[in-house]
């Protein structure tokens, strides 16, 4: 196998790298020649010097879920006092409240409570679309796996009806890490990766766009965490369907899985080695929602083009004991500082305005 420069002078000339080759850069690649790398890559991609992000808002319709993985410290059982199903009133008063902020997209997702089924989605997208022009970008994999379960309808049937009554896009959640050893361990109720994938393969097949993620830092090995990028690859490679890839690490506080945060620099390797081995995938997005709004500013050297979300709203990290706030002038002041344009988007990446 080449030395390390020479696959970090492959990756920069625009040719695809192997599994082995991205282990290989992960595990030894310095971190400057690195950062070097996915910096150019980058650029390649987005030679216009600006730095994207959303005004949007991430609403939890329900925490009770019966999935009940051992990396999340959001859900709750059925019984439990502080357990909930958001009502019509607060959904509706949360989405005034991003649309008076400028926001362009919703993404509503939940646990998998054992009494929703389709129409209790269906009826909340309709009742939204009646009300307001907004982008739903909303219901990750593990979601439409569920409505499917209690269905019994095939997965593309239950997306048809739910584009028909409004959503617009898919989030990438759920995914974790695409290898069935690691699920088995984390989130044995969730699914495997290759349903993962059958819903996002349909969901683009249908022409909606979505996100694909990456939680890490866990129990997987480096070798599985870049087959996730590689596994994410391949099916860009035949449906084009990936706006964004957005890996993010575990967050250990309040969960069971427990154990120790990755490090910055392990974050960074990583969103480096993701910008190198996603040669079809435009975006990458940083996410100061775990890291912070420093090391996330640091991260646009090491391939992220995208700052995410302003997040008017978000639940899921905090309740892992995890809470940045990085409010929209914050946004833009880390963007400028880094010598980039900021620059306001919309769900698919259309530029909506600079600042």
């Amino acid at each position: 196998m080449p030395d390390i420069t020479a696959l970090l002078e492959k990756a920069v000339a625009g040719e695809r790298l192997s599994l082995e080759e991205g282990v290989k850069i992960l595990k030894e690649a310095d971190l400057l020649p690195l950062a070097m790398a996915a910096d150019q890559v980058r650029r390649r991609w987005h030679p216009e010097n600006r730095v994207t992000f959303i005004i949007d808002r991430n609403i939890n319709y329900t925490n009770i879920c019966y999935c009940r993985c051992l990396f999340c410290a959001f859900y709750r059982n059925p019984q439990d006092p502080d357990a909930y199903v958001i009502t019509k009133e607060e959904l509706f008063k949360k989405i005034e409240e991003t649309i008076q902020a400028g926001g362009t997209e919703l993404l509503i997702q939940g646990g998998l409570h054992p009494d929703l089924g389709l129409d209790y989605y269906l009826d909340m997208l309709r009742s939204i679309k009646e009300r307001f022009n907004i982008h739903i970008h909303s219901f990750s994999p593990p979601e439409i796996m569920h409505i499917t379960r209690k269905t019994g309808l095939p997965v593309k049937e239950v997306l048809l009806r739910l584009k028909e009554a409004g959503l617009d896009s898919l989030p990438g959640g759920g995914a974790e890490i695409l290898v069935d050893r690691v699920r088995q361990a984390i989130s044995p109720h969730k699914g495997s990766w290759v349903e993962w994938m059958e819903v996002m393969r349909c969901a683009h097949t249908l022409g909606m766009k979505s996100t694909a993620t990456m939680m890490f830092g866990h129990v997987e090995t480096l070798e599985e965490r870049v087959l996730h990028m590689v596994r994410v690859r391949e099916l860009q490679d035949e449906t084009r369907g990936f706006t964004a890839f957005i890996p993010w690490s575990f967050q250990p506080q309040n969960t069971r899985l427990g154990g120790e945060t990755a490090t910055a620099v392990d974050y960074l390797r990583t969103l480096a080695v993701a910008r190198l081995m996603l040669d079809n995938v435009p975006n990458l997005q940083a996410s100061w929602v775990t890291q912070g709004a420093k090391i996330a500013q640091v991260a646009l050297f090491f391939g992220a083009n995208d700052f995410g979300s302003t997040m008017l709203e978000e639940n899921v990290v905090r309740a892992a004991g995890v809470s940045h706030r990085v409010p929209l002038q914050e946004i833009l002041r880390c963007i400028r500082k880094a010598g980039f344009i900021p620059a306001q988007r919309s769900t698919f990446y259309e530029i909506i305005r600079e600042y």
